[in-house]
């Protein structure tokens, strides 16, 4: 069955997925840094919504949504229209070439994801393998 995105039973499986993968334990094993991923609305969704994630050394914790983004500082946030979103986590548009293209803005280090670029795409990766419900 299909998982709505976002939705919380969607990123509680992300997490889940994340904990249970041994190539994501592998190539994050030297991250630390927590992430925002903040989708914008287009015209297929109609708000703005963040997701926390707590990325600590190859496992996944404290995955949910935000309220607002004053509610948790992260290290890293992410930001792109739902659509964007849909094409990084469908493997349509490789997620690091659309941060340096700023189909995908980043704040915070880039430099710390070119160092562990395995550990960027184990995630969308992992992701992508999630049974989405886009809602079109």
């Amino acid at each position: 069955m299909s998982i709505k995105f976002p939705s919380d039973e969607w990123i509680r499986q992300w997490e889940t997925l994340l904990n249970a993968s041994e190539s994501y334990a592998q190539a994050a094993a030297n991250w630390e840094g927590d992430l925002v991923i903040t989708i914008f609305p287009d015209d297929n969704y109609a708000q703005t919504t963040h997701i926390y994630i707590n990325l600590q050394h190859g496992k996944a914790s404290e995955a949910r949504f935000l309220k607002s983004l004053d509610e948790k500082k992260a290290q890293f946030t992410t930001t792109a229209p739902y659509g964007t979103w849909r094409k990084v986590l469908e493997g349509r548009i490789d997620v690091i070439q659309a941060m340096f293209s700023n189909k995908v803005k980043l704040v915070g280090s880039m430099a710390a994801i070119q160092r562990t670029p395995k550990a960027t795409y184990e995630l969308v990766k992992i992701a992508g393998t999630i049974d989405t419900d886009w809602g079109s």
